[in-house]
């Protein structure tokens, strides 16, 4: 399954691992045992690069939850659980978008309750196209 394309979805994923390797007393990620053991219903931070059509630039930086949907052999099914801030809603990126991601992506984790269960066997507003 491909990984979002900046150039081609108009959005991408950073690399969280990447992160905490060049600041890693100031920029904490959970362990990668725990990124790597995410259930549906699981809660996932993620830093989004979107483009946006902005005189102050063409690229914001946006960290959003997502909610695993499912496990997949690369990493991850979710459905982003955030409206961005920098674009205006659309069919493309928001709640409710189905994006596959994986361990390195993840910068936060929030553990599933009975609610985030249920909604990660909702049916996505949009499903991811491989």
């Amino acid at each position: 399954m491909r990984e979002p394309d900046f150039e081609a979805d108009g959005w991408c994923l950073e690399d969280g691992e990447a992160y905490h390797k060049e600041a890693p007393g100031t920029f904490w990620i959970p362990d990668r045992e725990k990124r790597e053991a995410l259930q549906p219903g699981d809660l996932a931070k993620l830093i989004f690069r979107i483009s946006v059509d902005n005189p102050d630039g063409n690229v914001a930086v946006e960290r959003m939850w997502v909610l695993v949907r499912e496990r997949t052999p690369t990493g991850y099914l979710g459905l982003l659980d955030n409206e961005p801030d920098a674009i205006a809603e659309n069919d493309e990126l928001w709640i409710g978008t189905e994006l596959p991601f994986s361990a390195k992506h993840i910068i936060n984790i929030e553990d599933r309750d009975a609610n985030t269960i249920a909604l990660a066997n909702q049916e996505p507003r949009r499903r991811w196209s491989s």
